[in-house]
C-alpha cells in the first residue's frame, strides 16, 4: 500500500482549518489522557492504522499504561477504565458507529454523572474530529511509521 496523494501539500488551506479544530478540541478541557482513549478507539473502530499508530505513540509518552492501551478494544470487558471513561468510550462507540447506533438516549444519559454540559460537547466535538482524521488518513493512505522489528535489529 501507497498514499494515493499528500492532502496537506495538495490543500494547505483545509490542512489549517482540520488543525485549527484540532487545537481547538484539544484545548476544550478534557484531559488528555481521556483525549488519547477517545482517538484510538474510535482509530480502532474505524481501521485506521495510522491513526492507532500515532495516539497509542502520544498516549504512551503522556504515560498511558501498556495494559489499559492494549485492553481498549475489549474495555467493557477490563476493570482498568473509571466509570467516566467508560461513559466516554460508550459514547465514542455510539457516534463513530453512528448508522447503526443512532447515538442511544442511554449512552448519553450515561455522561451525564461524570461529564459537564461543555464536557459533553468537547467529547463530541473531539469524537467527530477523529473521525474526520480517520476518514482522511484512510481515504489517502496514510502510512503509519514503520520500526525495525527485535529480529531486524538484531
Amino acid at each position: 500500500m501507497s498514499p494515493r496523494l499528500n492532502y496537506a501539500a495538495i490543500a494547505p488551506k483545509l490542512m489549517q482549518g482540520m488543525l485549527g479544530l484540532e487545537k481547538a478540541v484539544s484545548s476544550a478541557g478534557l484531559e488528555h489522557s481521556l483525549y488519547e482513549l477517545v482517538k484510538t478507539r474510535a482509530s480502532q473502530i474505524n481501521g485506521c492504522a495510522y491513526c492507532i499508530d500515532m495516539h497509542t505513540r502520544d498516549a504512551r509518552k503522556a504515560g498511558e499504561s501498556e495494559a489499559r492501551l492494549y485492553l481498549l478494544n475489549a474495555w467493557r470487558e477490563a476493570p482498568h477504565y473509571t466509570p467516566r471513561e467508560r461513559a466516554a468510550l460508550a459514547w465514542t462507540e455510539a457516534l463513530t458507529l453512528v448508522s447503526q447506533t443512532h447515538a442511544p438516549d442511554a449512552d448519553y444519559e450515561a455522561l451525564k454523572p461524570h461529564f459537564t454540559e461543555a464536557e459533553i460537547a468537547a467529547l463530541t466535538f473531539a469524537i467527530a474530529t477523529i473521525n474526520s482524521w480517520n476518514r482522511i488518513a484512510i481515504g489517502f493512505r496514510s502510512i503509519p511509521a514503520l520500526e525495525p522489528t527485535a529480529a531486524q535489529a538484531a
